[in-house]
């Protein structure tokens, strides 16, 4: 050990590590070591016991975010995103995928690129593209006076623009043209995605793989007909999907974008391809009040955010605390939960060295209460204020 190692010690709750009395040894920016506190404690006998600080967690990898505490993602201020990257990442999702929203082409062409900066320097994981290529019928809170038919010209400037950190792109598969944007998409490297879609089971789920080129679904229920016994549509293609290992279905656990019901019907079929994630626009963390979203004015009355025609326009609450609704509303084991916040979106958008407490990770590291409530923030060995 030198005088650079940190170590926090706790319960240990973790895809790689789980144990009730662990110690985490951090040397810089990356975790060098993971150890029981008894292994610790044999080979480092000379040394003051750490203090036991909680459960211990990787940090949180939120894949779809479009801002959050007053700033916006869909910005071409680099000092806006950046801000909004910083306020998640100092309540607990330290790595981070800013998520652009539909408008005109152009804007969004701006946005990517604007984002790109931040991810090159480190403070994004990456940059998620919802839209424009969308089902009018289930377009949500995205403005349908932008949505197109999938094109390659744009999808090549989108591509340009984000480079190597675009990680994935949201598309309906019925729309004329989604198979040249989808094999465009995926020989670039970024994961295609699944949303915002109006078809019937036999397509969306022929969209998926094995078969298809979609390895990820959008914020599933949202954006999508209702489940049906008789009509399972997107919902049943996808869960079924997932269930058989093929793809990552995404599930807003912010208790208004689903009920905690089928949010437990959703762990229960699909163990270990369920990604939490926040879909947090400006409002995240704020009260109720008057926001925006992409081209349209929100409004967020007793926590809920929506548009003029009533659709929900995106969530307001933290990764943890959808973490934490999972564990206390819907019943998830504690494990299941973090992975689900962790592990999982970390693989489904392949980003490198976060969502595990492993040798070798980036030092992304949350200590938490029982309840999951907020202790600290360590972020690349760096802890956060």
């Amino acid at each position: 050990m030198t005088a650079h190692t940190q170590l926090i010690r706790g319960r240990i709750v973790s895809a790689s590590v789980t144990v009730d009395d662990g110690v985490v040894m951090v040397s810089e920016d990356r975790i060098d070591a993971v150890r029981s506190f008894a292994q610790w404690r044999a080979t480092h006998r000379d040394l003051p016991e750490p203090p036991f600080s909680g459960t211990v967690l990787p940090g949180l990898v939120d894949i779809h975010n479009h801002g959050g505490f007053g700033y916006r993602f869909d910005t071409v201020r680099g000092e806006q995103a950046r801000a909004a990257a910083q306020s998640h990442h100092a309540r607990g999702s330290t790595t981070v995928v800013a998520s652009v929203v539909t408008g005109p082409a152009a804007e969004m062409v701006a946005q990517t690129a604007t984002l790109r900066e931040l991810a090159e320097e480190g403070a994004l994981g990456g940059i998620h593209v919802e839209g424009p290529f969308l089902s009018a019928a289930r377009c949500g809170a995205q403005d349908p006076r932008y949505l197109c038919d999938p094109d390659l010209g744009l999808t090549d400037r989108l591509l340009e623009a984000g480079g190597a950190h675009l990680r994935a792109m949201t598309l309906a598969p019925e729309r004329p043209g989604y198979a040249a944007v989808a094999r465009r998409l995926t020989d670039n490297g970024v994961v295609v995605a699944l949303g915002h879609s109006d078809t019937d089971y036999a397509s969306f789920r022929n969209a998926l793989a094995p078969k298809g080129s979609g390895s990820l679904v959008t914020h599933l229920a949202n954006g999508m007909p209702p489940l049906h016994h008789r009509n399972p549509g997107p919902v049943a293609a996808a869960l079924a999907a997932a269930a058989g290992g093929d793809v990552t279905v995404e599930l807003i656990g912010d208790g208004v974008h689903v009920d905690p019901g089928f949010a437990a019907l959703v762990f229960a079929t699909a163990p270990g391809r369920v990604a939490l994630v926040t879909d947090a626009m400006q409002a995240a963390g704020l009260g109720d009040g008057e926001y925006q979203l992409g081209p349209q004015p929100v409004t967020v009355r007793a926590g809920v955010a929506r548009i003029a025609d009533g659709s929900i326009a995106g969530g307001v609450s933290t990764l943890l605390e959808c973490v934490a609704r999972a564990v206390r509303d819907a019943g998830v084991p504690l494990r299941a939960a973090v992975l689900a916040a962790t592990s999982v979106p970390a693989a489904a958008l392949g980003l490198a060295d976060v969502g595990d407490l492993r040798p070798g990770y980036f030092a992304d590291i949350l200590t938490v209460r029982d309840n999951l409530h907020l202790r600290g923030v360590l972020r690349r060995g760096q802890w956060l204020k």
